[in-house]
């Protein structure tokens, strides 16, 4: 089932669970939070990658073929207007969904979508009796993460702090996805990994790539980590 939704195109990816704060000062996305504040709950949007153009204006997105193909629902938790007529958003990723149309027909976008749903990638027909297929993957990213920490604080020369990690899978992968310090063809391809499985899978390797890079180089600084950013609701 296809539905409509305003679609806010951006130069990042957003992922489920991951916090957006906005600021917004443009006209057209002043009236497109102006229009959700006036409809019913819950006010969502669209958050999609820009594959070629810019943030700024309609017109510099040609069409479809200019964004990406899978990008993330959007819940806005707080709104707040301010004097100048702009809002302040805080919004946050629910369900991945795939863009199939888009119309121009208001001064902002919306786009045609179908939700995708979130699968864990284990096959129904794992024996309970085993050890579960997910858990060696769940491991070996978790492993593979931390070691990617201690290489990004060995470059920075500080400590990098982390939060237990979940064992949920699909939570897991979404966690992993965000805070790694990737360009957005590799967000965007984990993004639209079918299961979180086969996201946990890229990810292993991507983390062994950047771990092995930041082991060999001494120009990239370390990041400010901010795991509070993540909710699963």
């Amino acid at each position: 089932m296809s539905e409509t939704l305003p679609l806010f195109p951006l130069s990042t990816v957003l992922f489920p669970g991951m916090r957006l704060p906005l600021n917004i000062f443009e006209d057209r996305y002043r009236r497109m939070i102006a229009d959700l504040k006036e409809g019913p709950e819950p006010r969502q949007f669209g958050v999609v990658a820009i594959r070629r153009g810019r943030e700024t204006g309609t017109e510099n997105i040609e069409g479809l073929n200019s964004l990406h193909e899978v990008g993330c629902v959007a819940a806005i938790r707080n709104l707040d207007e301010r004097a100048d007529g702009g809002f302040e958003v805080q919004a946050v990723g629910t369900e991945r969904f795939r863009l199939l149309d888009l119309d121009r027909s208001l001064p902002y976008f919306r786009g045609e979508i179908e939700r995708l749903p979130d699968d864990s990638g284990v096959p129904e027909t794992a024996d309970e009796l085993e050890t579960p297929p997910v858990e060696p993957a769940v491991q070996r990213v978790q492993a593979g993460f931390r070691e990617y920490l201690n290489a990004l604080a060995d470059r920075g020369g500080g400590v990098v702090a982390v939060a237990e990690l979940p064992d949920e899978p699909l939570l897991l992968s979404y966690v992993i996805a965000a805070a790694m310090i990737i360009d957005l063809p590799d967000r965007q391809a984990l993004l639209a990994a079918p299961d979180a499985i086969a996201r946990l899978k890229a990810e292993r390797s991507l983390l062994a790539r950047e771990t092995a890079m930041l082991r060999v180089t001494t120009s990239r600084p370390a990041p400010d980590f901010k795991f509070e950013q993540f909710s699963e609701n």
